[in-house]
């Protein structure tokens, strides 16, 4: 269900026109609903595709709701009218019940990251949730590897966390995905003790075994300059590219706070100072749909 809104979609067009035309579209977690219309208004004037998602993690440290989340959403479009290609993922879970909820207020795509079991284990979840959504015209992405956190370093051992090429194209075949998320270096978070890294060989390994849209998992704070190699390579490079603690960071920098608020916290922030949060946020995700993305002028 989308609520009746034709420009609301699955990811299956989407990244399929950005994994052949060399662009990638941003998945922005705004993590709370006051971000959602900067996301909707940025895109607009970029005239680009845009995915706002919400992570499970998300639902739990900021308190927000799948269906207050997709209301807010639904309710920008209504008021926005945008005419551009917009979708509603549920990012980060492997929790079959919080995905039956997302299809039903309204989310067009899940991903599921099941990859901290073992391959086979991962690969038998993945095609449940494929075989439940696919019916409902909801798409699903899955992860192959283990994505580590910024706050920790980098180990001898890093490489053994990475997506295997062959392993991912058989993962995709023995699962049914519309995209897959790969481990290629980068981390989830803040970059505060590792580095930001991107393992561009692996990219072109399976982009060389398959044509399913790939899926860096964190685009936050990546140097712009390895985005756009990553995103703009002739293999087909990154086709999504999930943003989400840059966002958060901007608001925060706006309302002269730290830390992680919920979204009771941020509700009760005074509306004009979340005014020039939501501008800031904006101009954020501009810069990154024209500069790095490639994705503006693509919807």
């Amino acid at each position: 269900m989308n609520n009746g809104i034709s420009n609301v979609q699955n990811l299956t067009r989407m990244l399929k026109k950005a994994h052949e035309n060399h662009y990638a579209v941003g998945s922005f977690s705004p993590r709370c609903t006051k971000l959602i219309q900067p996301i909707i208004t940025a895109a607009m004037v970029c005239d680009s595709p845009a995915i706002v998602q919400l992570s499970e993690e998300e639902i739990i440290r900021h308190k927000v709701s799948l269906a207050d989340f997709s209301e807010e959403f639904y309710r920008t479009i209504r008021n926005l009218l945008p005419e551009i290609p917009l979708s509603l993922h549920l990012g980060l879970t492997r929790n079959i019940e919080l995905i039956r909820e997302a299809v039903d207020v309204g989310f067009t795509s899940v991903m599921v990251d099941a990859s901290e079991m073992d391959f086979a284990d991962n690969a038998a979840f993945t095609a449940e949730v494929t075989a439940f959504a696919r019916p409902r015209n909801v798409t699903v992405e899955a992860a192959l590897g283990r994505i580590g956190t910024t706050d920790s370093a980098g180990t001898d051992n890093d490489e053994e966390l990475f997506t295997e090429p062959e392993e991912a194209a058989r993962f995709i075949k023995l699962t049914g995905i519309d995209a897959l998320a790969i481990s290629v270096g980068t981390a989830y978070g803040l970059y505060t003790i590792r580095k930001p890294r991107i393992e561009y060989r692996i990219i072109r390994a399976v982009n060389a075994l398959t044509d399913t849209p790939l899926v860096l998992p964190d685009g936050s704070g990546i140097p712009n300059a390895m985005l756009i190699r990553a995103v703009r390579m002739a293999s087909g490079g990154i086709s999504k590219v999930a943003i989400a603690a840059d966002l958060e960071q901007a608001m925060l920098k706006e309302i002269g706070m730290t830390g992680q608020l919920t979204e009771k916290e941020i509700n009760c922030i005074d509306p004009q100072l979340m005014d020039t949060a939501q501008r800031a946020v904006d101009l954020l995700i501009e810069e990154r749909m024209r500069n790095c993305l490639y994705s503006a002028g693509k919807a």
